[in-house]
């Protein structure tokens, strides 16, 4: 009390929980604009990889070995968008819902509520593996190709199946049983021990490196044929290059930057940062993928050119009335 009648404040106290409260609400914003973004960007990548896919599965002419590992490629990230909106929606359902009652805490806290999300979680771990293994199989398939190797495709693509979809499970089960016995709280998604953490970045890490040497391969691969002035090299394989050259340092440069840089160990901007950088590229990866593999690809581009020819053919009363 001063003078016996009004309460002592320290005001310089009240200035600092104002600023930290502002720098609080900043940084939700920040965060905010973040979820917006990636939500465009997943959104995005899951239409043109919906309809990339119908593309490669509707013409029979496009059926191939190759456009089958693209088809496998676009299912991982359409997958993976599908499991990050339906975590979001989980999270936003369970964790996003406004406290009024105990009964309300309960219901938020139990081990049930969360269920939904973790299998959420569980499939996008899954789904981020499975990427890049998938992209793994394009640089193989493609140096294979370049190198002119003479192999069964048939049976080879039983085995980019596996390397595909098999090889992320052999990672995603350890790190699920890790989380399920020892780190069993909310929605999985913090990493309390980080042992548990590099058992699904280790073979990431690992995929992004391979890829990385393969890409210096092919590299060398194509400066050395366009050295030697290869007449009849197949267009299609350098076009197909083209689009897996251009993917490759994005996949891979920005796996090795950030593989150290989790959350739990970044703070201030440079987390702001890697933030950003982290959710831009994967939410639209999808959607660039589609792009170079489908959108902009030749053989795709001709054939849709001649279906549209043949349906004017077939339709022409209503050609002519446009």
């Amino acid at each position: 009390m001063v003078n016996g009648t009004q309460p002592w404040r320290d005001y310089s106290q009240c200035e600092e929980e104002m600023e930290s409260t502002m720098e609080e609400e900043g940084a939700r914003q920040l965060m905010v604009s973040f979820k917006v973004l990636y939500t465009v960007g997943y959104s995005l990548s899951l239409l043109a990889l919906v309809s990339a896919l119908l593309i490669l599965t509707i013409f029979r002419k496009l059926r191939c070995t190759r456009n089958y590992i693209h088809a496998n490629l676009f299912a991982s990230f359409g997958l993976r968008a599908i499991s990050v909106i339906v975590k979001d929606a989980l999270l936003e359902k369970r964790w996003g819902m406004e406290i009024l009652h105990v009964s309300d805490w309960e219901a938020l806290l139990s081990n049930e509520a969360a269920v939904g999300c973790r299998v959420a979680q569980v499939m996008m771990q899954y789904c981020i593996l499975a990427n890049h293994y998938w992209f793994l199989v394009e640089a193989v398939y493609l140096y294979k190709l370049l190198i002119g190797a003479v192999f069964s495709e048939k049976n080879y693509y039983m085995l980019y199946l596996y390397l595909g979809w098999g090889t992320p499970v052999v990672f995603v089960v350890p790190w699920l049983a890790a989380k399920y016995l020892k780190e069993n709280a909310e929605c999985w998604a913090l990493n309390e021990n980080m042992a548990y953490w590099w058992i699904i970045r280790i073979p990431i890490l690992l995929a992004s490196l391979i890829n990385l040497l393969i890409f210096m391969r092919i590299l060398k691969v194509i400066l050395a044929k366009l050295r030697a002035n290869q007449k009849g090299y197949a267009d299609y394989k350098l076009r197909l290059a083209k689009a897996t050259l251009t993917l490759i340092p994005l996949f891979g440069i920005h796996e090795v930057v950030f593989i150290f840089a989790t959350d739990e160990q970044t703070t201030g901007i440079l987390r702001y940062i890697k933030v950003f950088f982290t959710l831009f590229l994967n939410s639209f990866q999808g959607f660039l993928v589609a792009v170079l593999y489908c959108f902009a690809n030749k053989e795709v581009k001709s054939e849709m050119k001649k279906k549209w020819q043949l349906w004017k053919l077939d339709h022409p009363v209503l050609c002519c009335t446009q």
